[in-house]
């Protein structure tokens, strides 16, 4: 197959080249790492919605302590800030 003669090529041309297998690490890592990201966004983005029939507007149906975010700032800092004001 074409996947298995190509891993062969990076194979062999890191043999040959040394230098080229942190290239080679760093590329595969982002790839991995896009597609899991794009694979969790279409999996927990409210804005996706793969059951049209029956679940017509998900967003909809988020509390106001819901994250679907990947990380989020404010809720942390809100959180923060009532803690350093009760000090006080």
């Amino acid at each position: 197959t074409s996947a298995a003669t190509m891993l062969c090529q990076i194979i062999g041309q890191a043999k040959k080249h040394p230098s080229l297998i942190p290239l080679f690490i760093f590329i595969g890592a982002g790839g991995t790492g896009a597609a899991l990201h794009v694979l969790r966004l279409a999996q927990f983005n409210p804005d996706v919605s793969w059951d049209r029939k029956n679940n017509l507007e998900p967003w909809n149906k988020l509390g106001p302590n819901d994250q679907y975010k990947f990380y989020s700032v404010n809720s942390w800092h809100m959180q923060w800030q009532t803690a350093c004001y009760q000090c006080y």
